[in-house]
């Protein structure tokens, strides 16, 4: 195994995975998104290891930048991804090139008309809002709420495509004209000292917005290669559930990120949507997917008895680690060492099992990129680039390279906060690339 770790940052042949590159990018700017990684990077991995037309393959597709370079090169573009408001979101960039833009473009003025006839006359929406969703405080001003309710009666009315479309639209503009902000986990705009919203076109946000996307899907009809030919898949299901709805052996490339081993809700921070546009409608639906995700988390594991780590990791370092989380802090209880290496374990578990499923889905001698960030928890580091990799190892693969296009993120919540960390300063966050090929 090699890491290009020493020659960061011209040495590494990727260009800067992050996701903010994305967002004047057509079709990749259509929503925004905390987590994931940028269009160049995929650009790069496809230019690089699937040349010629084939099958990509991405089992935690988020909002789809994957999906969308692929599809737009002229591959066979598959995703996987549990949280159905990041799938819907997918589905419909995917889906870009079949947007009635006339339709789409006719229906602003007509959206324009209904919200400022609506707004002016006091109409009463026929849309109340989600009922199960809670926050701390109003997630909207009574005004906004007013015109937000309004926007989705018109939208109700709409062809389901033009609907959906909309539905995104209100989706990408919503925490904008909420009290309620992303820093970056989603929280009350009062408590980083910015102002609540009283009042917002919330017409003109969504229209600007849906003009956008039908610019972008513009180009994106003109410009996809290869355009007669299915469109890309994204299942709304767990990849460990559903991979093997993949012919075996199948796969030319693979390019995704799981979740990291920081603890961040990647679904909780997307509750205004899954609740706003009809995903959820009770708590367990948010427990549901909680369960379903990559490690799941510290609240998730920290209370249950001690967990074991897959009788197929025996890689040393690893149980090392582990053993040494467990034994902090002993006097805190799950809130120490002991409940952090229960989620720590969890995590490597289900490493192994997208290494299993991988490897299922990939041809022989085709390679897995994999964009991963390392973690400390309880003080203790943990390089899950290099865990990553050495269980990779054990199941199919032979590890290529770790690069490391990053060598430093953003992470205060880990590395301020003493129940991760106990406030250590010692060690540094870093961005890997893991590069596997399948034997």
């Amino acid at each position: 195994m090699t890491n290009s770790r020493s020659n960061v940052p011209n040495g590494c042949v990727f260009r800067d995975p992050a996701f903010m590159a994305n967002r004047d990018a057509p079709i990749h700017r259509w929503v925004p998104w905390v987590a994931g990684y940028s269009k160049h990077f995929v650009e790069d991995a496809i230019n690089r290891h699937a040349p010629e037309p084939g099958v990509v393959l991405d089992p935690f597709a988020g909002v789809g930048t994957t999906l969308v370079e692929a599809d737009h090169a002229g591959h066979e573009a598959i995703g996987f991804e549990i949280n159905p408001y990041a799938a819907f979101a997918s589905e419909a960039k995917l889906k870009a090139h079949r947007v009635n833009l006339g339709l789409l473009q006719d229906s602003v003025e007509r959206f324009s008309v209904f919200m400022e006839k609506g707004v002016k006359e006091g109409i009463r929406p026929k849309t109340t809002p989600p009922t199960a969703f809670r926050t701390r405080a109003p997630f909207y001003s009574p005004k906004v709420e007013q015109k937000v309710l309004l926007a989705l009666d018109f939208i109700a009315q709409q062809e389901l495509r033009i609907a959906n479309i909309y539905r995104l639209a209100f989706a990408a503009t919503m925490v904008t004209y909420s009290n309620y902000s992303y820093e970056p986990s989603l929280g009350r705009k009062a408590t980083v000292g910015r102002p609540n919203v009283d009042d917002y076109d919330v017409a003109e946000a969504v229209s600007d917005k849906i003009l956008q996307m039908a610019n972008d899907a513009a180009w994106y009809r003109e410009t996809r290669s290869k355009r007669k030919r299915k469109d890309g898949r994204i299942f709304t299901q767990s990849f460990f559930d559903g991979y093997s709805k993949i012919k075996e052996s199948s796969v030319d490339l693979l390019i995704t990120s799981p979740p990291y081993l920081n603890n961040y809700h990647y679904n909780r921070n997307t509750r205004p949507h899954l609740y706003w546009l009809g995903f959820c409608s009770t708590p367990n639906d948010m427990k549901y997917l909680e369960n379903l995700n990559f490690g799941t988390y510290w609240q998730n594991a920290r209370d249950c008895d001690q967990i074991e780590l897959d009788p197929s990791i025996k890689d040393r370092a690893i149980r090392k680690t582990i053993a040494e989380v467990r034994r902090k802090n002993p006097d805190k209880g799950v809130y120490g060492g002991k409940g952090w290496a229960n989620y720590a374990t969890h995590y490597l578990n289900d490493c192994v099992r997208f290494a299993k499923g991988a490897a299922w889905c990939l041809r022989p001698g085709s390679t897995a990129l994999v964009v991963i960030g390392n973690s400390v928890l309880q003080g203790v580091p943990v390089p899950t680039d290099q865990f990553l990799a050495k269980i990779a190892e054990s199941h199919g693969f032979k590890v290529i390279d770790i690069h490391i296009p990053r060598d430093t993120r953003v992470g205060s919540s880990i590395l301020n906060s003493s129940v991760r960390a106990n406030k250590t300063n010692k060690v540094s966050l870093y961005e890997a690339i893991v590069e596997l090929r399948c034997t």
